[in-house]
C-alpha cells in the first residue's frame, strides 16, 4: 500500500506495526528534513500517527505545548498531532490550523482516529472490509491492499454525472467512502466482547450571518486593510518551510495578488509557473510573463497544447481515482511536473478566491435570475423549471423543485449542474439511470436546508459552491492529486482558516457588487500593489477548449472507449445516445449556449469509460491498466 504513494512521498517511507494495527508513511520531506520522520510518537510511544500536508503555525503552537509540559524531539509540524490529541482529546481540532489528513491510534484506549481539514485540500479514503479496515491518501493503496475490489458504485458515479467531480463521502468504488471536509471519523476498535463501532462527527463547517444582518464594516478602507492583513499573514505562514517555495502565476488579479504578497515578504527571488494553453483566446501566458518581469521573479512557460493535454489525460484520471471531465486537468500536471523538475516541492497558488468573494460568471447569472419582477415574482426561475423538464423527460417528476427543497434553494452552482447534467439524464442507460436515482448526488450532501435558508441568497450559494465545486477543484482537476502525482505540495493562501472567517461575516455588497463588480474586496486590496489593468481585470475561467483538446482530431484511445463495443462493455450509457451527440458535436451542429455542456458531457464518457479500462478490468482501449507495484519494485 505505501509503496503505491511513492509519488505522495518520495523521500522516506516508516510503518508501526503492532498487533492488529499499522502505519504506513511516505514523507515529502519539507519541514523538519533531518527529524521529520514519521510516524510520530508522544513521549511513552503509546500514541502514533501518520500524517499528510502541513500545520502552518507550528513554531506557535510547539512553544504553547512545550509550555504546557510536553516534550516535543522533533522540527516538524506533523509531530504536534499526537501531543494535541494528548492535550485536548477530541477537542484538538480547533487548534488544528492547516492542510491535514491523518490516522491517529491511541493504543490505551483501542481508539483511532482519521481527519481531513477544513476545506478538504488533503484527501483520506477508508473501507470497512469485514472485520477489517483500511484507509489511504489515495484508493489506489486500498485497491492494492487486496482487500478492495473494484467494483463501480453508480451512486457515487451520479457525483460525476451531476456535479463532475466527488465532493462528499462516497467514491467512484464500492465499498470505498472518503472522509469528509472538515470531519474526522472515531472507530473504538472494540476486542474479544465487544464489536468496534465507527462515528463520524462534523467539527467545522461554513457559517454566514443570518439574511438582513447590518454592515459591520461600512469604510472601504479599514475593511480593505483587514482583508490585505490577513492575505498577507496567510501567505507569510504558507512560506514557511525549509525548502524554496516557488508559485503558481495565471494572468489573472488572484495569484497575481498571492505573488505580490510573496515578494513583500521575502528578499531574493521567486520562480513563478504559467501555463501556456494552444487557445489564444483562452491564453493567459502573456499577461502573467508581464507580471512575473514587474514583480523580478524567475518566470517558467509551461507548454499546455493540445497535444500535451492529450497524452496527459490518461495520466489525470489514474492519478484522480475517479472519472475526470475536464481535459485542462493536465495543465496542473504538467504544471506541477515543471515545479519539480525545477527543484521545488512547494507550490502557493490562488485558487480559493473566487469561492469566497463571488468571482465566477454563475454569482451574476444568479443575482439576475432572483431579481423579483411584476408583482414581487421571479419568472425566470419558473422559465429555468420548464427548461429543465423540457430538456430532461427521464427526470422523475417534480426533481427540480425536490432538489430545490434538499438545498434550501435555487442556488447559483445549481444552476450550473442543471445544465451540466446531460449525461445522466440524456445519456445514461435506462437501468443504470434508475440505480443512480435510489441515492442522488443531491441527497448525499445532506444540507441542513433550514440553516442556509437564514442566509442572504448570495452566501447560500458560495456555501453551496464551497461544498461542491471547490472540493472538485481541490483534488480531481487543480489541487492535491495534479500536483501530489510529481510530489509537489500545493499550498492555498485563499483557504486561510481565518481569511475564511473574515471572507464569510463580511456583507455580500463587498464580495458581489451589482451585477458586475465581482470580487470588489479583493481587488480593492490588489490595488495597493497591482497596476489598474491587472487589479480590475475581468474574471477568465482557466480551461482548455473541450472540442479541440479530446475531441476534434481524436487519438486512437478516444475512439476506441467511445466504440459501441466499448459502450456495452461498461453499460453505463446508451451506446445510441452517446452515437447520436458524437456525431452532433462531429458535425458541428452543437451550437449555441448550450455547446459547452455538450462537449463537456462527451468527455464525461471518455472520463468514465477510461476509469473503467484503468482500474476495472481494461478491454477497451490500447492503453495499459493501472498496477499497483510490485514490492519487489522497490
Amino acid at each position: 500500500m505505501a509503496r503505491t504513494l511513492v509519488h505522495r512521498g518520495p523521500d522516506e517511507e516508516g510503518f508501526f506495526l503492532h498487533g492488529g494495527a499499522g502505519l504506513a508513511a511516505r514523507r515529502l520531506a519539507i519541514v523538519g528534513l533531518a527529524d521529520g520522520q514519521q510516524p510520530v510518537y508522544n513521549e511513552t510511544r503509546s500514541i502514533v500517527a501518520v500524517f499528510n500536508g502541513e500545520l502552518f503555525d507550528f513554531p506557535e503552537m510547539r512553544h504553547a505545548l512545550a509550555q504546557k509540559g510536553h516534550v516535543l524531539r522533533s522540527h516538524t509540524d506533523s509531530e504536534l498531532v499526537v501531543h494535541l490529541w494528548e492535550q485536548y482529546g477530541e477537542e484538538m481540532f480547533p487548534h488544528l490550523r492547516g492542510q491535514f489528513a491523518f490516522a491517529l491510534l491511541d493504543l490505551p484506549q483501542k481508539r483511532m482516529i482519521l481527519a481531513r481539514d477544513r476545506v478538504g485540500i488533503c484527501p483520506l479514503y477508508w473501507s470497512r472490509q469485514g472485520d477489517r479496515l483500511v484507509f489511504g491518501s489515495e484508493i489506489k493503496a486500498l485497491l492494492a491492499s487486496g482487500l478492495v475490489q473494484g467494483h463501480a458504485d453508480p451512486n457515487g458515479l451520479d457525483n460525476i454525472f451531476t456535479f463532475f467531480c466527488m465532493p462528499g463521502r462516497r467514491t467512484a468504488f464500492q465499498g470505498v467512502q472518503a472522509v469528509r471536509p472538515g470531519h474526522y471519523l472515531r472507530i473504538d476498535l472494540g476486542d474479544e466482547t465487544t464489536a468496534p463501532t465507527f462515528i463520524e462527527k462534523t467539527y467545522w463547517d461554513f457559517e454566514f450571518p443570518d439574511r438582513g444582518y447590518e454592515d459591520p464594516g461600512s469604510d472601504p478602507g479599514k475593511l480593505t486593510a483587514a482583508f490585505d492583513e490577513l492575505l498577507g499573514d496567510a501567505v507569510r505562514r504558507r512560506l514557511r518551510a525549509d525548502v524554496p517555495v516557488a508559485a503558481y502565476l495565471s494572468g489573472g488579479v488572484d495569484s497575481s495578488l498571492v505573488l505580490a504578497h510573496c515578494r513583500r515578504l521575502t528578499s531574493g527571488g521567486m520562480s513563478t509557473f504559467t501555463a501556456r494553453v494552444g487557445d489564444r483566446e483562452l491564453d493567459e501566458s502573456a499577461a502573467a510573463l508581464r507580471t512575473a518581469r514587474e514583480f523580478g521573479c524567475d518566470p517558467h512557460i509551461v507548454e499546455c497544447d493540445r497535444s500535451t493535454l492529450e497524452q496527459l489525460f490518461p495520466k489525470t484520471v489514474t492519478a484522480a481515482d475517479c472519472p475526470v471531465v475536464d481535459p485542462n486537468a493536465g495543465s496542473l500536471h504538467a504544471l506541477s511536473a515543471a515545479v519539480h523538475e525545477a527543484g521545488y516541492k512547494v507550490v502557493l497558488t490562488g485558487e480559493g478566491a473566487d469561492e469566497a468573494l463571488a468571482g465566477y460568471v454563475w454569482f451574476k447569472a444568479h443575482r439576475v435570475i432572483h431579481t423579483p419582477w411584476w408583482g414581487g415574482t421571479r419568472p425566470l426561475v419558473s422559465a429555468i423549471r420548464k427548461l429543465y423538464e423540457r430538456r430532461y423527460p427521464k427526470a422523475p417528476p417534480g426533481e427540480f423543485a425536490r432538489i430545490n427543497v434538499l438545498l434550501g434553494g435555487l442556488h447559483a452552482q445549481t444552476l450550473v449542474y442543471h445544465l451540466t447534467s446531460i449525461p445522466k439524464w440524456l445519456l445514461l442507460r435506462d437501468d443504470f439511470l434508475q440505480e443512480t436515482l435510489r441515492e442522488t448526488a443531491y441527497d448525499q450532501l445532506e444540507f441542513d436546508a433550514g440553516r442556509i435558508q437564514r442566509w442572504d441568497a448570495l452566501n447560500q450559494s458560495l456555501y453551496m459552491t464551497y461544498k461542491t465545486h471547490l472540493p472538485g477543484l481541490l483534488l480531481n482537476h487543480r489541487g492535491d492529486r495534479a500536483s501530489m502525482a510529481n510530489s509537489v505540495e500545493a499550498r492555498y493562501p485563499f483557504l486561510d482558516e481565518a481569511l475564511l472567517e473574515f471572507c464569510a461575516r463580511i456583507h455580500p455588497r463587498w464580495k458581489l457588487r451589482g451585477i458586475s463588480g465581482d470580487k470588489h474586496l479583493l481587488r480593492l486590496a490588489a490595488m495597493r500593489y497591482l497596476p489598474q489593468r491587472l487589479a480590475s481585470r475581468p474574471k477568465a475561467m482557466f480551461r482548455a477548449p473541450f472540442a479541440s483538446t479530446l475531441l476534434n482530431d481524436r487519438p486512437s484511445y478516444v475512439r476506441q472507449l467511445l466504440s459501441p463495443e466499448s459502450l456495452h462493455k461498461t453499460d453505463y450509457f446508451s451506446p445510441a445516445a452517446v452515437m447520436e451527440l458524437d456525431g452532433r458535436i462531429r458535425a458541428g451542429k452543437n451550437r449555441g449556449p448550450f455547446r459547452v455542456f455538450q462537449e463537456m458531457s462527451l468527455c464525461a464518457v471518455i472520463g468514465t469509460q477510461l476509469w473503467h479500462h484503468l482500474f476495472l478490468g481494461g478491454g477497451l482501449c490500447e492503453l495499459p491498466q493501472w498496477q499497483p507495484p510490485l514490492v519487489a519494485d522497490a
